[in-house]
């Protein structure tokens, strides 16, 4: 089995107060990095700092809401102040504002975008600057979801932003690949404050909190694990092991991990001339319409309570 060993690497982990991002922050000091925690709340990032230096890894806080270029400037400048380098940027940070089209508002709409969409390239053009001009390459980790890459009932603003991520990971992939820096999307699932809301997981949430592991059909049936599941790819994709892998969406939740295909044409019909409105009626449903598309992010498949 090969060893993870990031001793001497330094990370920047948006939104790592708590839940997933406490979770990657944690992940990556246990196989030696230095990590930035950041986060909006200063007590919330202090306590981070604290679980991973008692536990023997190396952390320090950054207290700002990504979004900004500014924002990105600081927690940039804060590894190399601290650390002298970055080699490792997780750009996790994110908040919800769930509602159904017609009654999202702009503010809605804008909030969730610049922290998760214009915060990810803010950061992410900040550090592929620095990484750039060490000339020692790097890892790029963009923290998409599954309702970016499936659409979810009542998240525009969020699926739109976690689909741009994974596209951005795709583009960047390109741009950045002379300089040896890898660019990844993950897709993580787990038992988090915003999953624990879905009636079909929270008995089996309250079960965990009581002490009762998750059963299978959780964890395989459903890809569905703790925070620190989803953990354990951080570190890989930081580490040297993980330098072939660049341009992917990568899913992991429970006892899963899974590869996630790049959007492609399915099928395909020609016309000599091209086509009209009436000839496209005619052939589509038996042509490219054949093969419709789902949407939406499939329902669990557990026992009825």
């Amino acid at each position: 089995m090969p060893s993870i060993d990031l001793t001497g690497k330094a990370a920047v982990v948006t939104g790592s107060g708590r839940g997933l991002g406490l979770a990657y922050a944690h992940a990556l000091a246990a196989h030696g990095a230095s990590v930035v925690v950041n986060d909006v709340d200063e007590a919330v990032a202090e306590a981070a700092v604290k679980t991973i230096t008692e536990a023997g890894g190396t952390a320090v806080a950054e207290v700002v809401p990504v979004g900004t270029s500014e924002a990105a400037d600081r927690l940039v400048a804060r590894a190399v102040q601290e650390f002298g380098r970055l080699d490792v940027l997780v750009t996790n940070a994110g908040i919800l504002r769930d509602k159904v089209l017609w009654k999202m508002t702009d503010d809605d709409f804008d909030a969730v975008v610049t922290t998760h969409l214009r915060g990810t390239f803010t950061c992410a053009r900040a550090a592929a600057v620095r990484m750039r001009e060490q000339a020692e390459g790097g890892t790029l980790i963009l923290v998409g979801s599954p309702a970016g890459q499936r659409g979810n009932f009542g998240q525009t603003n969020y699926a739109a932003a976690k689909a741009g991520i994974a596209a951005m990971a795709r583009t960047w992939s390109m741009e950045l690949g002379r300089a040896n820096i890898t660019v990844n999307a993950i897709v993580p699932v787990a038992a988090t404050a915003m999953t624990e809301t879905i009636p079909a997981f929270a008995p089996y949430i309250e079960a965990k909190r009581n002490g009762e592991p998750l059963p299978d059909l959780l964890r395989k049936g459903e890809g569905f694990g703790t925070p620190e599941d989803c953990a354990a790819l951080v570190p890989f994709l930081a580490s040297e092991a993980a330098r072939g892998i660049t341009g992917q969406a990568i899913g992991i939740g429970g006892d899963k991990v899974a590869l996630w295909s790049h959007p492609q044409e399915v099928r395909t019909a020609y016309a000599d001339g091209g086509w009209t409105p009436g000839t496209l009626a005619e052939a589509f449903p038996t042509s490219v319409g054949a093969e419709l598309q789902s949407v939406g992010i499939p329902a669990p498949k557990l026992p009825e309570a």
